[in-house]
C-alpha cells in the first residue's frame, strides 16, 4: 500500500514499539526499536549536511547488511528528546578507511544503531536512514545524494540511482 501512497505526506509505520515518532515540513524523528531513545533531526540545510550510502566493509559489518544508509547532521541541530542516558558506545579505529577513530552510540536496551561520530568529521552525527520514523522521508527530502566506498559495493545491488558516486571515503 505505501507503494502507491503519496510520498509527499508522512508515513509513519508500525516500526518502534512506542509509536509516537512525527515528521513536519523541516524537522523530523529517528526512533529506536524498542523505543528507549527518540532524536529529533533537521530535514534540510543547515542542520542537514548530507544523505549518503556507505558500501564500506565496516559499515557492512556494523549494521550486519550490505552498505549503511546515512544522515550528516550538525551536532548543534540534533535533538535527544529521551533516552540519551540509555546509549551506549563501542569506539574504534582499526577498520576504518581514514584510520581515525568511529563511535558508534547504540541503545543499550534493543541494539538499535542510533548515530555513529568521527574523530576526523567533527562536530556532527551520522545517524541512520533506518531509524527515520517517517518512511516516506528516504524516498524524498532524505533520499541518498551520495555513495561512496563503490569498489566493495555487491555484484547484485547496482547502487543509488542518481547519487554521486565516489571510490573510497567522500567524507
Amino acid at each position: 500500500m505505501a507503494s502507491t501512497a503519496d510520498k509527499t505526506k508522512p508515513y509513519i509505520p508500525s516500526n518502534s514499539l512506542r509509536q509516537d515518532g512525527w515528521s513536519k515540513d523541516t524537522e523530523a524523528t529517528a526512533t529506536c526499536f524498542c523505543g528507549t531513545v527518540q532524536l529529533a533531526f533537521p530535514t534540510e540545510g543547515p542542520g542537514l549536511v548530507d544523505v549518503f550510502v556507505c558500501n564500506c566493509t565496516d559499515c557492512r559489518k556494523i549494521t550486519a547488511s550490505m552498505f549503511a544508509s546515512n544522515i550528516i547532521i550538525k551536532d548543534e541541530h540534533l535533538k535527544h528528546l529521551r533516552g540519551r542516558e540509555n546509549l551506549k558506545t563501542f569506539s574504534q579505529s582499526t577498520t576504518i578507511g581514514s584510520g581515525k577513530s568511529m563511535t558508534n552510540w547504540f541503545c543499550q536496551t534493543c541494539g538499535t544503531l542510533m548515530y555513529r561520530t568521527s574523530e576526523r568529521i567533527a562536530n556532527v552525527k551520522i545517524l541512520r536512514l533506518g531509524t527515520v520514523d517517517d518512511f516516506n522521508l528516504a524516498e524524498t527530502k532524505l533520499r541518498p545524494k551520495t555513495e561512496q566506498y563503490i569498489e566493495d559495493r555487491v555484484s547484485w545491488f547496482s547502487g543509488c540511482e542518481g547519487a554521486r558516486q565516489t571510490e573510497g571515503m567522500a567524507y
